[in-house]
């Protein structure tokens, strides 16, 4: 006997009931509804490594000097918040950053890919010309009053696109063009953060229900509350058309926090800030085998945890299972000691290398299992049960194993 109860804001409830009868199917007929993902560059596959922050281009260059004395491959490396120009997205730190095209030219000759972040919040200052071209067409989110909305985040005062509106995801896509966004290139990637859309002074940490947006109306007559789940969905599809207009022949790269039914057709997801623990570990399984059973595939965990510091075993172990994970980035919180792999003594090293080259080994396998699930909506991550239903001891390892 199976009880659900269904509470909602607002709007209408649309529910699509997928009959399967076997797990295969239903993915099946719910990516015939939602729309099929699409192949990710062959490197996204590999390692990622991130942290908040890589301080400066020399920083950058000598962490990517520092893979190859230790002959640990890696495909991507990712910049945080303070890469940008106080806290201005699409642009570059005027000091620390001043040599940005070079750091890029660096890494394409070693075939390596930059990640820059690129949240929805924009810094209203009169002289930041993402702000004012989203003002001045009338594409920001409103307060119900009329009045332009301001909440606050990482850059203080800020001001939120309305990405429900086409033509603010138009203009969003033309900031992509290297005659707005310096260095932007074919191998210069994205990472929407923050775009639930995170407001540090609103209600739940977000944008009041009672916001305005004009969507595909005259004016702005759509609540937030009817749009808050979709919002980061927005954002994203906006952010992988920006790519797409940059260089129409390159598979686009967009990481999101936050998605909704349908953000498999854009990138890959990620389960958000976690915590240096075993039991953060523990539970990264369960997570990402549920988003790939609701056709989220391309998804990870920060390894090994984004708060705290990891002790030599842990940081050993997360990165062993982490190499398991369809999207494998190491991440790091501002305030947490450096961990790049070499870092933990010549034995740990030899671990890590060994074992992120088991990651590198398989990738043949990783891409096959991505092509089965673009092409035929199969989960690249599988519970014990998934071939068997009436297994009934696989369903008590739903937690701790997958396929």
């Amino acid at each position: 006997d199976t009880q659900t109860w269904w509470l909602f804001e607002s709007g209408v409830l649309d529910l699509f009931c997928f009959v399967g009868p076997s797990p295969q199917d239903v993915l099946r007929q719910y990516h015939s509804v939602t729309g099929w993902p699409r192949m990710p560059p062959l490197a996204a596959l590999g390692k990622h490594q991130s942290r908040w922050n890589y301080v400066d281009v020399d920083d950058v260059k000598t962490v990517d000097r520092g893979f190859d004395k230790h002959q640990i491959p890696y495909d991507f490396l990712w910049l945080d918040l303070e890469h940008t120009d106080g806290k201005r997205y699409f642009t570059w730190d005027p000091v620390h950053f001043a040599d940005a095209g070079a750091m890029l030219d660096l890494l394409e000759r070693s075939g390596r890919k930059l990640v820059t972040i690129i949240d929805p919040h924009l810094k209203g200052d009169n002289n930041y010309t993402i702000f004012t071209r989203m003002r001045d067409s009338g594409l920001l989110t409103r307060s119900a009053n009329g009045s332009l909305y301001e909440g606050f985040c990482w850059p203080g005062p800020s001001y939120y696109p309305d990405f429900c509106d086409p033509a603010a995801r138009e203009l969003w896509a033309s900031f992509f063009d290297p005659a707005v966004y310096p260095h932007s290139r074919r191998q210069l990637y994205t990472w929407n953060d923050m775009n639930e859309p995170s407001v540090f002074n609103g209600p739940e940490i977000s944008m009041p229900r009672d916001n305005l947006h004009k969507c595909h109306a005259d004016g702005y007559q759509v609540e937030h509350r009817d749009i808050h789940n979709v919002y980061g969905f927005y954002h994203h599809w906006a952010s992988v058309q920006g790519q797409l207009k940059r260089a129409p022949d390159v598979r686009p790269f967009v990481l999101t926090r936050a998605f909704f039914a349908g953000s498999h057709r854009l990138g890959p997801v990620w389960t958000g800030d976690n915590m240096v623990s075993w039991d953060h570990l523990a539970r990264s399984v369960p997570m990402l085998v549920s988003l790939a059973m609701c056709g989220l595939s391309l998804a990870g965990a920060d390894v090994p945890g984004f708060m705290g510091d990891p002790d030599r075993q842990l940081f050993l172990r997360w990165h062993q299972l982490g190499i398991w994970y369809p999207f494998y980035r190491a991440h790091a919180h501002l305030t947490t000691k450096r961990r790049e792999p070499w870092l933990f003594g010549k034995e740990a090293t030899e671990k890590m290398r060994k074992t992120v080259m088991t990651r590198y080994q398989l990738l043949p396998m990783w891409y096959t299992l991505i092509a089965d699930w673009v092409l035929q909506g199969s989960p690249v991550l599988r519970p014990a049960w998934y071939n068997d239903l009436g297994d009934m001891e696989a369903y008590k390892h739903a937690d701790d194993m997958f396929f």
